[in-house]
């Protein structure tokens, strides 16, 4: 497997990484979950140390940009109760199915996102895991196993499937074993790693799954869908706000906006967040706040298609103001399926499925696949 570099900078809230407009410090938020309080938080020191806007991920954590003080974010971040644990703050990746136990799915599974956070946290080995490795919890609806987790779970038919590196392994498990099993397969690969980042990139990944059966003949994982936009109707007859968030840059007002409906928030692994859980009257209200706000509830919206890495001049490696070209491309609706911008070759932040497109002297071109 190519790589772009052979040391793991993901940047954490304590350790922050080096842009060219300052430092970055990246929140974990597993499962996305974050409460109106947080969000505020968060909203604060974006505003108050940062470039005030907050960054979405396609892993549904959140990112400050340009910091003037690290230690102030962190201690905020820490004060909200978003740092949990400073030996693993960087290895907490865990996305799950944003509408869990409110729409659809064959489970609730949002429990098991604390149980699978604690446990990781509880194991010192587990803290040695790149901040890549990513873990998934899909409650049926299919919608995060088409992430490509390094290791994760999805309700099936016939209990619980085991994945790891987005295929499934044939393995089935009870529900009260899913959080074991992820555990167990992250710390073989925490052992064994050596260089390897990311399981697919290791010569024998099925040597992680010793001791495990395989039960079922594997089912086929569908590519992730578009995010949930709209108006959203829960099972419990409570409404569900998706919004779209153009590019993924999140304002400290449009934040506080949000965070002033005083309800859970969820920010999802497509650069969107919902807010849960409202009164059809007080959903209405926030709908027509927000929506001049420039939060996007349009399903057709172009924005849905178009994403972009941070580019110039956040970036000192990027070729181009990408953020501007993918902007142009959105507003002027010519986008041809999900494509995603980068300034060069490393891709970051692309989707699981967009075509991406890479600045070069010659314009933006296709980026092909390592050899």
């Amino acid at each position: 497997m190519a790589r772009t570099r052979d040391d793991d900078a993901c940047p954490g809230a304590l350790t922050a990484h080096s842009a060219a407009d300052g430092a970055l410090a990246r929140i974990r938020l597993p499962g996305g979950m974050i409460t109106a309080a947080q969000l505020e938080s968060l909203a604060d020191a974006a505003d108050r140390f940062g470039a005030g806007t907050l960054e979405l991920t396609a892993r549904g954590n959140v990112q400050v940009r340009g910091i003037t003080d690290t230690a102030a974010v962190a201690d905020a971040m820490a004060a909200a109760g978003l740092l949990p644990s400073p030996t693993h703050e960087l290895v907490r990746n865990i996305v799950t199915s944003p509408l869990s136990g409110r729409l659809g799915g064959r489970a609730d599974v949002r429990s098991w996102v604390g149980e699978l956070d604690r446990a990781l946290q509880a194991d010192p080995v587990l803290a040695r895991l790149p901040g890549r490795f990513l873990f998934s919890i899909d409650d049926g609806t299919a919608d995060v196993s088409g992430l490509a987790a390094d290791v994760g779970v999805q309700v099936v038919d016939d209990g619980v499937a085991l994945l790891m590196a987005g295929r499934d392994t044939g393995v089935r498990l009870g529900a009260d074993a899913a959080v074991a099993a992820m555990i167990t397969v992250a710390a073989r690969f925490a052992e064994s790693r050596g260089t390897a980042w990311r399981v697919k990139e290791l010569d024998d990944p099925a040597a992680l799954l010793a001791g495990f059966t395989q039960v079922s003949p594997p089912v086929p994982i569908p590519a992730a869908p578009r995010p949930p936009v709209g108006w959203i109707e829960q099972d419990d007859g409570r409404v569900a706000l998706g919004a779209a968030v153009p590019l993924g840059v999140l304002s400290a007002r449009q934040a506080q906006f949000v965070a002033a409906i005083e309800s859970p928030v969820v920010i999802t692994p497509w650069r969107s967040l919902l807010v849960c859980d409202l009164d059809e009257g007080v959903a209405d209200a926030s709908l027509r706040v927000l929506a001049p706000l420039g939060l996007v509830f349009d399903t057709a919206s172009p924005w849905l298609d178009v994403t972009a890495c941070v580019g110039s001049p956040g970036c000192e490696r990027s070729r181009a103001d990408v953020r501007a070209e993918a902007a142009r491309v959105a507003e002027s609706g010519s986008a041809e399926g999900s494509v995603h911008y980068v300034g060069c070759e490393r891709a970051c932040g692309r989707p699981a499925a967009a075509e991406v497109l890479v600045a070069t002297g010659e314009g933006y071109l296709p980026l092909l696949p390592p050899p």
